[in-house]
């Protein structure tokens, strides 16, 4: 280890944060006493503290230097703090609290590295340690899970970066299996889009017995959803990630009347831009043709939700290189494949040069308090790893440090 251990983050006081957090879980843009939790330790540490923005996001600053930081370097670093609508099953001490809402996917371990790192901060500016001048900006943004509405969206239109401009971004998410202690970053694409499409057929119903009367909908429904698995593998290169998944089909409600409507749910995501235009304008001359062949209406809903997640080169060259000196080569992977889920942080990098990185979660999964192993997220038996908040929060402080020239 280098110089980096005299400045440890607190583990007692971030194992504190992170299982409070998750005692008492809360869902997009209703995470108000996650906010006043994060608040309340950012004015401990120094921070000036801005709430209210997306109704619960919160931004920590702390600048420092000549002229109060102003024309020095701008570091954004990203946490998120939402739950999932999911009953947990861990049977730990430290379970939900709120039936129906869990911790599912790590966001409070998430929140509390970020505050750890803060606190060490903090520390660093009473003792005037921060190297040079600058400005650090610590975003705690709520309701990631929301989808295409999500929370990092609503902050970027309430103006994050006019008020806290940032010359790079970072955020950090845990990932199951991986040991703790691991980080995995991946220049370019690295978690693809996301969007949502309904597709309604609209016939005309009838008596099962006399079908010619009718213009039955399931037909094109049923021939939609079989030809749409023709699209990734006929008009997407074979190089490029494209998904399709059909997540509802609804028709009809008795067995002797042909409906009037039916519908088809999707789920589609790309890890190129251009794969996603195609996707679109594929999936809706699918559905439209086959409608027009068997005789029916067609109306399609297409919802475009997270963008691509793209890493700048330049930042994960940076963030990969604190990580190696941090652990050693032998825990960091540069070029890590990437991933089908989907990160609203996408829509910040759009706007700032940054890196979204994966640090490893380990063994994570109980049952009546029981390890089961490894477990993914958006699971009622997950539950994030203590052991990922050291770590987690003295990389934060080691890129910040390099980033400010320290």
């Amino acid at each position: 280890m280098n110089t980096i251990d005299r400045h440890l983050p607190d583990e007692a006081a971030m194992k504190t944060w992170r299982r409070a957090i998750h005692q008492h879980p809360e869902l997009g843009f209703d995470e108000f006493e996650t906010s006043c939790l994060v608040a309340d330790q950012l004015r401990d540490c120094g921070f000036e503290v801005h709430t209210g923005i997306a109704t619960t996001g919160v931004v920590g600053t702390l600048s420092w230097g000549q002229d109060g930081g102003k024309g020095g370097p701008r570091l954004g670093l990203r946490a998120d703090m939402d739950a999932l609508p999911i009953h947990e099953e861990t049977g730990l001490p430290w379970a939900s609290r709120n039936p129906g809402r869990m911790h599912a996917c790590g966001h409070d371990g998430h929140t509390a590295i970020l505050l750890g790192a803060a606190q060490v901060f903090g520390r660093l500016l009473r003792e005037g340690r921060l190297p040079g001048s600058g400005t650090l900006n610590l975003i705690f943004q709520p309701a990631e899970e929301l989808g295409g509405g999500g929370g990092a969206k609503r902050m970027l239109e309430e103006g994050l970066f006019e008020r806290f401009p940032c010359d790079a971004i970072f955020a950090m998410h845990n990932f199951p299996g991986v040991p703790t202690g691991h980080f995995r970053f991946r220049p370019g694409p690295f978690m693809a889009s996301s969007d949502k499409v309904l597709i309604r057929f609209d016939g005309k119903g009838g008596h099962g017995a006399l079908p010619h009367l009718a213009a039955d909908p399931t037909l094109p429904a049923a021939a939609t959803v079989l030809a749409l698995q023709g699209i990734v593998g006929r008009n997407v290169d074979p190089v490029d990630m494209a998904v399709i998944s059909v997540g509802r089909m609804s028709a009809g409600k008795t067995y002797n009347v042909i409906p009037a409507t039916a519908e088809l749910e999707l789920s589609v995501r790309a890890l190129r831009p251009e794969v996603r235009d195609r996707l679109e304008q594929r999936i809706c001359e699918l559905a439209r043709g086959q409608a027009a062949a068997h005789g029916v209406g067609c109306d399609i809903r297409y919802e475009r939700g997270y963008p691509v997640l793209i890493n700048s080169a330049e930042q994960v060259r940076f963030a990969t290189d604190v990580a190696r000196e941090l652990v050693g080569d032998d825990k960091v992977d540069g070029n890590a494949p990437p991933l089908s889920g989907s990160e609203d942080f996408a829509f910040m990098l759009q706007q700032v040069p940054g890196c979204y990185l994966l640090i490893g979660n380990g063994d994570n999964g109980f049952a009546g308090g029981e390890h089961l192993g490894p477990c993914s997220v958006h699971n009622p038996h997950y539950d994030f790893n203590d052991a990922c908040l050291a770590p987690g929060a003295a990389f934060w402080v080691a890129l910040a440090r390099r980033f400010f020239g320290g």
